[in-house]
Protein backbone atom coordinates (compact mmCIF):
# COMPACT_ATOMS: atom_id res chain seq x y z
CA UNK A 1 0.00 0.00 0.00
CA UNK A 2 1.22 3.47 -0.88
CA UNK A 3 -0.15 6.56 0.89
CA UNK A 4 0.56 9.95 -0.62
CA UNK A 5 -0.60 13.54 -0.60
CA UNK A 6 -2.28 14.50 -3.86
CA UNK A 7 -0.70 17.07 -6.14
CA UNK A 8 -1.96 18.66 -9.35
CA UNK A 9 -0.42 15.81 -11.35
CA UNK A 10 -2.83 13.35 -9.71
CA UNK A 11 -6.22 14.59 -10.95
CA UNK A 12 -7.21 11.03 -11.96
CA UNK A 13 -6.61 9.84 -8.38
CA UNK A 14 -8.60 12.79 -7.03
CA UNK A 15 -11.53 11.86 -9.27
CA UNK A 16 -11.37 8.26 -8.00
CA UNK A 17 -11.42 9.56 -4.43
CA UNK A 18 -14.45 11.75 -5.12
CA UNK A 19 -16.24 8.73 -6.60
CA UNK A 20 -15.26 6.66 -3.53
CA UNK A 21 -16.74 9.33 -1.23
CA UNK A 22 -20.00 9.35 -3.21
CA UNK A 23 -20.30 5.58 -2.95
CA UNK A 24 -19.22 5.35 0.70
CA UNK A 25 -21.54 8.10 1.90
CA UNK A 26 -24.37 7.16 -0.49
CA UNK A 27 -24.25 10.70 -1.88
CA UNK A 28 -23.33 10.30 -5.55
CA UNK A 29 -25.38 13.42 -6.34
CA UNK A 30 -23.20 15.50 -3.99
CA UNK A 31 -19.87 13.97 -5.00
CA UNK A 32 -20.44 14.51 -8.73
CA UNK A 33 -17.26 14.19 -10.78
CA UNK A 34 -19.08 15.22 -13.96
CA UNK A 35 -19.66 18.73 -12.63
CA UNK A 36 -15.99 19.30 -11.72
CA UNK A 37 -13.49 20.49 -14.31
CA UNK A 38 -9.83 19.53 -14.18
CA UNK A 39 -9.06 23.24 -13.73
CA UNK A 40 -11.27 23.40 -10.63
CA UNK A 41 -9.66 20.30 -9.13
CA UNK A 42 -6.15 21.60 -9.87
CA UNK A 43 -7.01 24.90 -8.21
CA UNK A 44 -8.39 23.04 -5.19
CA UNK A 45 -5.21 20.99 -4.89
CA UNK A 46 -3.02 24.09 -5.18
CA UNK A 47 -4.63 25.69 -2.13
CA UNK A 48 -2.19 25.36 0.78
CA UNK A 49 -5.10 24.97 3.21
CA UNK A 50 -6.44 21.85 1.46
CA UNK A 51 -4.87 18.50 2.34
CA UNK A 52 -5.82 15.39 0.37
CA UNK A 53 -4.28 11.98 1.04
CA UNK A 54 -5.05 8.73 -0.75
CA UNK A 55 -4.17 5.09 -0.15
CA UNK A 56 -3.29 3.28 -3.36
CA UNK A 57 -3.59 -0.47 -3.08
CA UNK A 58 -3.47 -2.88 -6.00
CA UNK A 59 -3.42 0.11 -8.41
CA UNK A 60 -6.71 1.46 -7.12
CA UNK A 61 -7.61 4.24 -4.71
CA UNK A 62 -8.67 2.15 -1.71
CA UNK A 63 -9.25 5.09 0.62
CA UNK A 64 -8.56 8.71 1.26
CA UNK A 65 -9.21 11.80 3.25
CA UNK A 66 -9.78 15.50 2.71
CA UNK A 67 -8.75 17.87 5.47
CA UNK A 68 -8.62 21.64 5.86
CA UNK A 69 -6.05 23.81 7.59
CA UNK A 70 -7.70 26.37 9.86
CA UNK A 71 -5.38 29.25 10.60
CA UNK A 72 -6.28 30.64 14.00
CA UNK A 73 -6.43 34.31 14.93
CA UNK A 74 -6.21 34.09 18.71
CA UNK A 75 -2.77 32.49 18.58
CA UNK A 76 -0.29 31.93 15.80
CA UNK A 77 -1.24 28.29 15.29
CA UNK A 78 -3.21 25.98 13.05
CA UNK A 79 -5.86 23.32 13.50
CA UNK A 80 -6.60 20.57 11.00
CA UNK A 81 -10.17 19.47 10.31
CA UNK A 82 -10.78 16.10 8.66
CA UNK A 83 -13.83 16.79 6.51
CA UNK A 84 -14.11 13.45 4.69
CA UNK A 85 -12.47 10.08 5.24
CA UNK A 86 -13.52 6.82 3.60
CA UNK A 87 -12.16 3.40 2.68
CA UNK A 88 -13.72 1.17 0.03
CA UNK A 89 -15.72 -1.59 1.66
CA UNK A 90 -13.59 -4.41 0.25
CA UNK A 91 -10.42 -2.82 1.73
CA UNK A 92 -11.70 -2.11 5.25
CA UNK A 93 -10.16 -3.62 8.40
CA UNK A 94 -6.64 -3.29 6.98
CA UNK A 95 -5.63 -0.18 8.98
CA UNK A 96 -5.93 2.02 5.88
CA UNK A 97 -7.87 4.76 7.70
CA UNK A 98 -5.40 4.66 10.60
CA UNK A 99 -2.46 4.94 8.21
CA UNK A 100 -4.10 7.85 6.37
CA UNK A 101 -4.60 9.69 9.66
CA UNK A 102 -1.04 8.96 10.73
CA UNK A 103 0.27 10.46 7.48
CA UNK A 104 -1.93 13.50 8.12
CA UNK A 105 -0.54 13.71 11.67
CA UNK A 106 3.03 13.76 10.37
CA UNK A 107 2.23 16.45 7.79
CA UNK A 108 0.23 18.49 10.30
CA UNK A 109 3.15 18.60 12.71
CA UNK A 110 5.45 19.69 9.88
CA UNK A 111 3.29 22.76 9.17
CA UNK A 112 2.96 23.74 12.83
CA UNK A 113 -0.55 22.50 13.57
CA UNK A 114 -1.34 21.63 17.17
CA UNK A 115 -4.46 19.45 16.79
CA UNK A 116 -6.50 17.44 14.31
CA UNK A 117 -10.24 17.17 14.84
CA UNK A 118 -12.97 15.19 13.12
CA UNK A 119 -16.72 14.78 13.43
CA UNK A 120 -18.48 11.40 13.61
CA UNK A 121 -22.18 10.64 13.55
CA UNK A 122 -23.55 8.79 16.59
CA UNK A 123 -24.63 5.80 14.50
CA UNK A 124 -21.23 5.39 12.79
CA UNK A 125 -19.74 2.87 15.22
CA UNK A 126 -16.67 1.93 13.12
CA UNK A 127 -15.64 5.59 12.77
CA UNK A 128 -16.20 6.26 16.46
CA UNK A 129 -14.11 3.22 17.43
CA UNK A 130 -11.30 4.35 15.10
CA UNK A 131 -11.27 7.93 16.40
CA UNK A 132 -11.43 6.80 20.04
CA UNK A 133 -8.33 4.69 19.43
CA UNK A 134 -6.46 7.75 18.14
CA UNK A 135 -7.60 10.58 20.39
CA UNK A 136 -9.98 11.86 23.01
CA UNK A 137 -13.69 12.43 22.53
CA UNK A 138 -15.28 15.83 23.02
CA UNK A 139 -19.08 16.12 23.04
CA UNK A 140 -20.22 19.10 20.98
CA UNK A 141 -23.35 20.23 19.19
CA UNK A 142 -23.25 20.88 15.46
CA UNK A 143 -25.66 23.26 13.74
CA UNK A 144 -26.25 23.91 10.05
CA UNK A 145 -27.38 27.48 9.46
CA UNK A 146 -29.58 27.90 6.39
CA UNK A 147 -28.65 30.46 3.78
Amino acid sequence: MEIYKLSTSKIKDFRQLIELFGESFDQKDVYDNNSLSDEFLKSFLQNKNHIIYVANLENTIAGGLVAYVLEKFEKNRKEIYIYDLAVKEEYRRRKIATNLINELRHYSKSIGAYVIFVQADYEDDPAIKLYESLGKKEEVLHFDIDL
